[in-house]
């Protein structure tokens, strides 16, 4: 053993890692083809670029000054946006971190978290990097969620339930009844809202009746601000403090909390491109729909998942990305035959279904 490895942590010298999208520029070389002709509908990201308005807010911050780190003006334009009082709202570098920092807080080594497979990755490998585990409850063959199972698996050890609703990968989404049934566990309930713009359904008017939830959202996805990792998590004030008191000071950038304010000034707009992409993801619904061989499953999100006829996913999904067209595969036993499609331009879907059409 090295002497890193010996003074690592033992349960991160093999840790299970998270299993992230490649650049555009590794996708373009790996295609042969140049960057600019690859059609990138493997990370849920916006088709669109930011506004000028944007660029020019990013371009002009104070880059040699530290950020608020009690973020106020951040934490004062979401609530304006989410109609919470800006108490009981936190940033992070993305939703990712908020995640990460719920585990600081909550999870210790042999602590558990239920999870509902298939799901985003994220959650079980955080819990891996704590040093916890994550107990898995099957969704039916709809992939909706089956409460008396999740509950079946909660025992002393089990601190957090989390949910993504709409679900990533599955697109679905989970009935306030049933969190409602998750909150009476008494355990922390965290509904992942990342793609609440592309169906407005929340959870969040619940906040004030139970403590114990909490719903996280993203700037990634609705506004077209992945690269600048901007999220944040709607909460009762207390567990707002103790995650202020454990995070880093500055965790938000000043590109991405300037991004993040002028981005919700032009709210308006960037719901009308929100509605394209509505329309576009029912539109590649009913033309995928069309070719024999696949099973699709109704999305409330900016992404559509297919299920295909045994032997045949490999084929497509590797045919597709030697044209340039990527979507997203999944380790997940459960979508063994199974991959992602992110809504992109109308262009970039006439384009993929022609190319899924030769190669079904």
């Amino acid at each position: 053993m090295s002497v890193i490895e010996r003074l690592i942590k033992p349960h991160l010298i093999k840790v299970q890692t998270y299993n992230p999208v490649d650049p555009p520029e590794l996708l373009a070389e790996k295609a042969g083809i140049p960057t600019d002709k690859i059609i990138k509908l493997n990370g849920n990201e916006n088709p669109k670029e930011p506004s000028g308005r944007i660029k020019q807010a990013v371009a002009s911050a104070a880059f040699n000054i530290y950020p608020d780190p009690l973020q106020r003006k951040v934490r004062k334009s979401l609530a304006k946006y989410t109609n919470m009082a800006p108490e009981y709202i936190i940033a992070g570098a993305g939703s990712d971190e908020l995640i990460d920092l719920l585990f600081r807080l909550f999870i210790s080594p042999g602590d558990k978290i239920l999870d509902f497979e298939p799901t985003f990755a994220m959650y079980g490998f955080c819990a891996r990097i704590a040093g916890g585990s994550v107990s898995m409850a099957p969704r039916n063959n709809n992939f909706d969620i089956d409460i008396d199972a999740a509950k079946d698996l909660i025992d002393e050890k089990t601190k957090i339930i989390f949910l993504s609703s709409p679900n990533n990968p599955t697109g679905n989404m989970a009935t306030r009844h049933q969190i409602e049934d998750l909150l009476q566990t008494g355990l922390l309930v965290v509904v992942d809202e990342a793609y609440f713009e592309f169906c407005q359904k929340t959870v969040a008017d619940m906040i004030s009746q139970y403590e114990n939830l909490v719903v996280l959202r993203t700037m990634s996805k609705w506004a077209g601000l992945a690269g600048l990792r901007i999220g944040y998590g709607i909460m009762c004030p207390q567990l707002v403090n103790h995650i202020i008191d454990v995070k880093s000071p500055y965790n938000l950038s000043i590109t991405s909390e300037a991004a993040l304010i002028a981005a919700l000034e032009e709210t308006d707009s960037l719901m009308i491109e929100v509605k394209k992409i509505v329309a576009e993801r029912e539109r590649m619904f009913n033309l995928l729909n069309e070719i024999n061989g696949i099973e699709l499953f109704a999305s409330d999100g900016n992404f559509i998942l297919c299920e295909f006829n045994d032997g045949m996913v490999g084929h497509v999904y590797e045919g597709l990305a030697n044209r340039g067209i990527f979507v997203r595969r999944f380790d997940s036993p459960r979508l063994a035959n199974h991959f992602r499609i992110s809504i992109g331009t109308p262009d970039q879907t006439d384009q993929l279904i022609s190319a899924i059409k030769e190669l079904v």
